[in-house]
């Protein structure tokens, strides 16, 4: 296990063949993931965090923690334009992966989203510590669903959750088997 998260944090870039990058998120990124705690951007996610909690969330993107990892979104010029990752969670009495991800507004509607989920795909597949993986973005939130479509999660059905606690939200439930999971991304 270490030597996989060895493998994730050392990493230079995961790249897919039409510009997206993936990197680690590292404590230099506090700027960042401060950027992505607006309210446009947790819209759907519950709003924005504390100072208090964003600290700790970046701390625990930049650890590795042996059970998921976290990327920066980049693009062709090597921007930031966003995260997504996958961590470990019991759902419905198994423990699979959960993916998830946001991407700023003036990036949006250019497929960055959906190249880059297929990455975490691999990632998760190549990390071989449950057998899907899923997603769960809000039945009304049309972008998150498509992504989820191109990326080639499949749609089992409509759930509920609470996020965050106390909070009940309907989601789409989205899955991927990553035992047929392909090594090498798919076109758009």
């Amino acid at each position: 296990l270490r030597g996989l998260m060895v493998g994730f944090t050392e990493a230079v870039s995961l790249r897919e063949s039409t510009g997206v990058h993936l990197r680690p998120w590292s404590m230099a990124d506090g700027e960042l993931l401060a950027a992505l705690n607006t309210p446009e951007m947790t819209a759907h996610t519950g709003g924005p965090e504390s100072a208090e909690k964003l600290s700790d969330r970046l701390r625990r993107y930049a650890e590795p923690r042996g059970d998921g990892a976290m990327f920066v979104i980049e693009n062709s010029a090597r921007e930031p334009v966003g995260s997504i990752g996958f961590w470990r969670r019991e759902w419905q009495g198994e423990q699979v992966y959960e993916a998830g991800w946001a991407v700023f507004p003036e990036f949006q509607g250019r497929g960055i989203a959906s190249k880059a989920a297929r990455l975490v795909i691999q990632q998760a597949a190549a990390a071989g510590q449950a057998a899907m993986l899923h997603a769960y973005p809000r039945v009304e939130h049309a972008a998150s669903n498509a992504t989820c479509r191109k990326a080639g999660f499949r749609l089992i059905g409509v759930v509920d959750f609470e996020y965050p606690p106390g909070h009940p939200i309907r989601s789409n439930d989205w899955v991927v088997d990553l035992g047929q999971a392909s090594s090498e991304p798919s076109p758009d």
